[in-house]
């Protein structure tokens, strides 16, 4: 906060340029490619054509930010068991380019399925970004936070989750440290958190802590109100596989989630599982909303999210937000505009 009220100063004065008036910004939820694991289920033509109807938004942003689900690895052992609810995600380390190529600036870390091949898919994970120039956080004791410039503001990103591994979204000392730190240091702050509950039940955005197979997945309203409060500028939310309510709180925009964007195999995809949204917003250089636009895509197996005609991911989103969140700021019109009441 501090080096944003000295750049106004300065600027004002004249001794350096002000910076940029808005920043546009695209976000999506759950990415997973394709996998090897526990048998080879990958997309056609090597996963060229994963990204194809969302690309324009995705590449033309600013900034452009996702959670990646899973780890980039090419061998490994896999972390998790053999029950039903278990799932361990490998993504062929030839498809870290794809990434790029669709726009992604900074993708999240922190969720349930980086893990999945240990500290080795970890490790390959984060090399593989390296090598595409993709900024990335979330797991404890490794990358806290990512800072990247944009059109003359520096921006921080960090991630939050609810595994032992990431960096906890329950533990709001420490998410109130690396957001503090961020805000001292940055001219805007974007909170990335994967929690909630899974399932086409659970759309509905609770008041209050969530849990799923035992685990304390958060209390997602009091976490994004946190952050912002501590001055963070915009915070995404995944996790549920299914999207959320959106928001706009104290003038700064919350989606409590994306749900699944490109998860081509063994993520369920029917109905509501396979709404895949591209969420647009627009911010002032304050970090304050001014407005947004909701992208509708589905995804159907194999292929990755291709353009909904009718516009029923924008609508589910509207309906959710209308009636979990009345007292937001702002509302999504009928064509999944996001404005300010």
């Amino acid at each position: 906060m501090r080096i944003r009220l000295l750049s106004l100063t300065l600027a004002i004065i004249g001794i350096i340029p002000l910076h940029a008036q808005t920043l546009n910004i695209a976000m999506t939820g759950d990415i997973m490619m394709g996998t090897t694991f526990p048998s080879i289920m990958l997309p056609a033509n090597e996963g060229r054509d994963l990204f194809r109807d969302a690309k324009e938004v995705l590449v033309n942003a600013d900034l452009t930010v996702g959670n990646l689900e899973g780890a980039i690895c090419d061998g490994g052992r896999s972390t998790k068991g053999v029950g039903p609810n278990s799932y361990a995600f490998r993504t062929p380390t030839s498809y870290g380019h794809l990434l790029k190529e669709a726009g992604f600036d900074f993708l999240s870390m922190a969720n349930n399925h980086a893990n999945d091949f240990g500290l080795e898919g970890i490790e390959s994970t984060e090399r593989v970004l390296n090598e595409q120039g993709i900024l990335y956080s979330g797991i404890a004791g490794r990358v806290e936070s990512a800072v990247i410039e944009r059109k003359g503001l520096k921006i921080g990103l960090c991630a939050f989750g609810h595994n032992s591994y990431t960096l906890k979204h329950t533990d709001l000392n420490t998410v109130g440290r690396i957001v503090d730190d961020l805000v001292n240091s940055c001219d805007l702050v974007i909170v990335s958190f994967h929690g909630g509950a899974e399932g086409r039940t659970k759309s509905h955005l609770p008041n209050g802590p969530e849990t799923f197979l035992g685990e304390n997945r958060g209390s997602l309203r009091q976490l994004a109100h946190f952050c912002i409060d501590h001055g963070a500028d915009v915070v995404y939310g995944h996790g549920p596989h299914v999207v959320r309510a959106m928001e706009v709180y104290k003038d700064r925009f919350i989606a409590y989630s994306l749900g699944n964007f490109c998860t081509p195999y063994n993520v369920s995809l029917t109905g509501i599982s396979g709404y895949a949204p591209v969420v647009e917003i627009n911010i002032n250089a304050d970090g304050s909303f001014i407005d947004g636009k909701i992208h509708s895509f589905l995804q159907t197996r194999g292929v990755g999210p291709r353009q909904d005609a009718t516009g029923s991911v924008a609508r589910e989103i509207r309906n959710l937000s209308a009636n979990d969140i009345p007292q937001s700021q702002a509302f999504i019109d009928a064509q999944g505009n996001i404005l300010l009441k």
